[in-house]
C-alpha cells in the first residue's frame, strides 16, 4: 500500500453534550486517520454525529458539549516548530522547575509503596460506602427523576392560564410529587451510606487490620523516598525543565507561571505513582492535562528549540485556536447567506482575514483577495470587490464562502453540506470548483454529505457514521460497489437514482436510538432486517475486508450466516456510472 503521511489521527474520540440536566453521547469511540491531499467524506442521517465529528478539529463544539475521552493529532510541521527566548526570567522559571522536579524525583522511589497504600485506602473506602454498581444505579435513578420532572416543568410553561388552569393545577401537583420522591431518593440514599460506613467503623478486626498495614506501609514508604535520586533521573529532570518552559512560553506572563505550576503540579503527581516518564506518551498525557507539550530538540544561548505534539483535544488557550482555524482548518458552511455579513462589502470580508493571519499590507491583501476571487470563479472581480453578499447569487456567494476558507491556504477543507442551498446545475460546479482548487492548493478535504451522487464524484475514501461511530469505511469503490453493513446497504437501496420503474421506493424503518441512553449491541440492530440475536447483545468490532476496507458488523463474523446482499443494489456499477455520471 502507498504510504501517505496522516494529517489528522482521531483517536477513540468521544463527545458529549449537556442537555437539560442529561448526557448526550453524540460521538462514540472513533478511530479515523485522514492523509495529506485526500478527499474523505462523512456520511449519515440526520443526527448520525456527521458536523459534531469535523467540529471537533476546529475547536467549534457548542458551549454545552465538551471531548470526554480520545485524541485528535494534527501533524503540521510549521505549527508544531517551537522557538521560545532564553531571558532571565525563562532561565529563573527553568531553574525553579528544576530544583522542584529533582526534589518530587525521590517520590518515584517509594511509587510502588505507595500505590499499595491508595490500595489499601480504596478498599477501606468502598467498604465504607456505597459500591461503583450501587452509586451508578442510584445516580441513574436520581437522574431519570430529575429529568421527568424538568420536563413536565417546561410543559407546565406552555398551557394558556386563561383557558388551561386545569393542566396546569394538575402539572403543579405532579411537579410537587417528584419534589417529594427525589428527596426521598436523597434521603434514603444518604441513609445507606451512612449504614454502611457504621458497619466498618464497628468491625474492630477490620479496622485493627487495617490500621497495622496502612502504618506499615507508610513507614515503609518515609523510608523509601529518603534514598538517592539516580543520575539519569536528575539528566530527565533538566529536559523536563526545559520542556516545561517551551510549553507555556508562547503565553502571557501570568498565563505562563499559572500553567508552569500547574505542569509541576501534574509531574508531581506522576512521580508519586510511578509513571515512566522517560516514555514519550505517557509525558504527553502528563502534559495533556494543562497544555500542549514541546518536545525539547537543541538550544542556543539565546533561545530554546522544539517540536509541539499538536493534540486538538485537548486545546484550553484561545489563541492556541487562532493560530488553527484559518490558517490550517477552514470551513465552508451549507448555507452562504449565514456565513457573510450582510453589511460588510465582500472584499473586505477578504481581506480581514487575511490580514489576521498573514503578515502583509493591506494592498497586498487586496491583491491577494482579487487573485482569490478570480480563482474562483467571480467575473470581472476588481469590480465587484466593494459589493454587498445581496448583489451575490447564491452559487457566487457559495464561492465567495470558498475564496475566504483558502484566504490562508490550510492543509485541510472541511465542507459542511456546501451544495444544499444550490439549485442542482450549481452544485455541480462548486464541487468541480473545490475538486479544481484542490490540485492548486494541495489542501485535504473532508466532505460532509447526504447525498451519494456528491460521494461518488468528489471522495477517494467514504466513511459511514450511524449513532456516532464510524460503521464503516473504505475507498469509495469499495462502499459503492462491496458495501459490507447493512446499514450501508440501505442507504444504497434507498437512492432514487437506482430505484426501477414501477417499483416502490426502499426507505429505512424506525429511527435511530436515542444517545441519551446507553446502547447495548449494534446500535442499528431495531432497524436491520438481518439483524442476528449477537445483535442485540454485544456491539460488533470493526472486522477488515481487506486492506482499506472495514466495516462493524456480526455478519463478517466466520460463523455468522451467509447472507447475499439486497436485489437493488447487487450489480450496481453500471448503475450508479449512469446515475451520477462517474
Amino acid at each position: 500500500m502507498e504510504e501517505r503521511k496522516v494529517l489528522l489521527s482521531i483517536k477513540d474520540l468521544d463527545v458529549k453534550f449537556r442537555v437539560r440536566g442529561r448526557i448526550l453521547t453524540a460521538i462514540r469511540g472513533i478511530s479515523l486517520d485522514i492523509y495529506e491531499n485526500e478527499s474523505i467524506a462523512i456520511v449519515g442521517e440526520s443526527g448520525s454525529g456527521k458536523s459534531v465529528f469535523t467540529k471537533t478539529f476546529a475547536g467549534m463544539l457548542d458551549s454545552n458539549g465538551y471531548i470526554d475521552n480520545g485524541s485528535i493529532i494534527f501533524s503540521d510541521d510549521e505549527l508544531a516548530d517551537t522557538v521560545v527566548k532564553l531571558d532571565a526570567g525563562a532561565r529563573s522559571l527553568m531553574d525553579r522547575a528544576r530544583r522542584k522536579l529533582d526534589e518530587y524525583s525521590r517520590l518515584e522511589l517509594g511509587a510502588a509503596t505507595y500505590r499499595k497504600i491508595l490500595e489499601l485506602e480504596s478498599e477501606k473506602k468502598e467498604k465504607s460506602g456505597l459500591s461503583s454498581a450501587e452509586q451508578e444505579a442510584q445516580e441513574a435513578e436520581l437522574k431519570e427523576l430529575q429529568h421527568q420532572r424538568t420536563e413536565l416543568y417546561n410543559l407546565k410553561q406552555t398551557y394558556d392560564p386563561a383557558k388551561e388552569k386545569d393542566k396546569i393545577r394538575a402539572a403543579a401537583k405532579s411537579i410537587k410529587e417528584y419534589d417529594a420522591k427525589i428527596k426521598e431518593l436523597n434521603k434514603r440514599n444518604e441513609q445507606l451510606a451512612k449504614e454502611k460506613k457504621h458497619s466498618v467503623s464497628v468491625d474492630a478486626e477490620y479496622m485493627k487490620r487495617y490500621e497495622d498495614e496502612h502504618a506499615r506501609l507508610q513507614a515503609q514508604y518515609e523510608g523509601e523516598i529518603k534514598g538517592e535520586v539516580s543520575q539519569e533521573a536528575l539528566k530527565r529532570n533538566e529536559i523536563l525543565a526545559k520542556e516545561i518552559y517551551l510549553s507555556v512560553g508562547r503565553y502571557g506572563l501570568k498565563k505562563r507561571h499559572q500553567y508552569a505550576n500547574q505542569l509541576l503540579k501534574a509531574l508531581k503527581k506522576a512521580m508519586e505513582l510511578g509513571v515512566d516518564l522517560s516514555d514519550d506518551a505517557q509525558r504527553n498525557a502528563v502534559f495533556d492535562n494543562v497544555t500542549f507539550r514541546v518536545q525539547y530538540l537543541d538550544e542556543t544561548p539565546e533561545q530554546l528549540h522544539g517540536t509541539c505534539i499538536l493534540n486538538l483535544a485537548n486545546v484550553k488557550y484561545s489563541k492556541d485556536w487562532s493560530k488553527i482555524r484559518g490558517r490550517r482548518i477552514a470551513t465552508v458552511f451549507q448555507d452562504p447567506m449565514t456565513s457573510l455579513n450582510p453589511i460588510i462589502t465582500i472584499g473586505k470580508q477578504i481581506t480581514s482575514v487575511i490580514l489576521k493571519h498573514q503578515d502583509c499590507s493591506e494592498m497586498e491583501a487586496r491583491n491577494r483577495a482579487l487573485d482569490l476571487m478570480n480563482k474562483v470563479g467571480i467575473p470581472n472581480a476588481a469590480a465587484r470587490f466593494d459589493d454587498y453578499p445581496f448583489q451575490y447569487s447564491g452559487g457566487m456567494r457559495q464561492r465567495i464562502v470558498i475564496a475566504i476558507a483558502l484566504s490562508c491556504q490550510p492543509k485541510i477543507l472541511i465542507c459542511d453540506e456546501p451544495t444544499t442551498a444550490l439549485d442542482v446545475t450549481i452544485q455541480a460546479q462548486i464541487l468541480k470548483l473545490i475538486k479544481d482548487l484542490q490540485r492548486e492548493f494541495n489542501y485535504t478535504i473532508v466532505f460532509i454529505t447526504h447525498d451519494l451522487g456528491v460521494v461518488a464524484n468528489i471522495a477517494d475514501r467514504v466513511a459511514v457514521l450511524y449513532a456516532g461511530q464510524i460503521i464503516e469505511l473504505g475507498k469509495v469503490d469499495e462502499v459503492f460497489y462491496d458495501p459490507r453493513h447493512p446499514y450501508t446497504w440501505a442507504l444504497l437501496s434507498s437512492l432514487p437514482q437506482l430505484a426501477q420503474k414501477n417499483t416502490k421506493l426502499y426507505s429505512i424503518t424506525g429511527t435511530p436510538p436515542s444517545l441519551y441512553n446507553q446502547i447495548v449491541g449494534d446500535a442499528f440492530a431495531p432497524r436491520n432486517p438481518y439483524c442476528l440475536e449477537i445483535d442485540t447483545l454485544l456491539e460488533p468490532p470493526m472486522f477488515q475486508v481487506t486492506e482499506t476496507h472495514f466495516a462493524k458488523t456480526w455478519l463478517l463474523d466466520p460463523r455468522a450466516p451467509k447472507l447475499e446482499k439486497p436485489e437493488g443494489i447487487q450489480d450496481i456499477h453500471e448503475k450508479l456510472m449512469a446515475a451520477f455520471n462517474i
